[in-house]
């Protein structure tokens, strides 16, 4: 017998991205009342180590704190989890072996909500992401070639954009993640894939004219989220 459907959300990478992401959610859901929204439980706990400097040799690995949330959303019972964060996908095999209920990939979702077939897409992500490959093997598949950034602006301009997001500069991080946008546009990227989820909250801010053409990976796995939810709606959750 299958566990009635409650989402898991393994989150905290960073919280303002969590918090994004669960009102991609509400968004995706057609709903009239709150009954037919998606129940989920977050585990939104920002000490997790980062992501970025542990795969850049500077930091902790923050695999043990992603096994203990993956832990602990399995004991209440979830049915399917998501990853609130593009790069902690880098510890995805590892997290998927001990987890109970499957754990959605923000990448295969991201494939999923492609209409058309661009002929290049440029990556803003963080360098593990973009080292890691998930997207640009997925988009070689539908021969899609991706345009990734390059390091001088990875150091100028990603890097520090994101970072001024999770201390709270919204407008700092907007301002520098639009000039990564506006490069990887300016060298042929018919579309932008936003894989770090600072980087659409960001562009948000600042009504960034880059955004609105985006494909954004966290809405597109809000979305299969919906997808699955409205696929099972009628269960009951005792």
């Amino acid at each position: 017998m299958s566990r009635p459907f409650l989402l898991g959300v393994l989150g905290g990478m960073g919280p303002l991205a969590t918090v994004d992401f669960m009102h991609k959610l509400l968004r995706a859901t057609p709903a009239t009342h709150d009954q037919q929204q998606i129940p989920h439980v977050v585990w939104n706990v920002p000490q997790i180590a980062d992501r970025q400097r542990a795969l850049a040799g500077e930091g902790p690995s923050p695999l043990p704190q992603l096994l203990y949330g993956i832990q602990q959303l399995n004991r209440l019972g979830v049915s399917h989890i998501v990853i609130a964060c593009n790069t902690a996908h880098h510890w995805y095999e590892a997290l998927k072996q001990e987890s109970d209920a499957p754990i959605l990939h923000i990448a295969d979702a991201t494939l999923e909500a492609i209409e058309d077939k661009p002929k290049k897409v440029g990556l803003i992500a963080t360098q593990g992401t973009l080292d890691a490959g998930w997207f640009q093997q997925r988009f070689a598949a539908i021969g899609t070639e991706s345009l990734l950034p390059t390091q001088d602006e990875i150091t100028r301009w990603f890097v520090p954009g994101c970072y001024a997001v999770k201390r709270g500069d919204l407008q700092q991080g907007g301002e520098l993640l639009t000039l990564q946008a506006r490069a990887l546009r300016e060298r042929g990227a018919e579309k932008l894939v936003l894989a770090c989820t600072e980087v659409p909250v960001a562009l948000a801010a600042i009504s960034s004219p880059y955004l609105n053409e985006a494909i954004d990976p966290a809405e597109a796995l809000a979305q299969q989220c919906a997808t699955l939810w409205l696929s099972r709606r009628n269960d009951r959750i005792n």
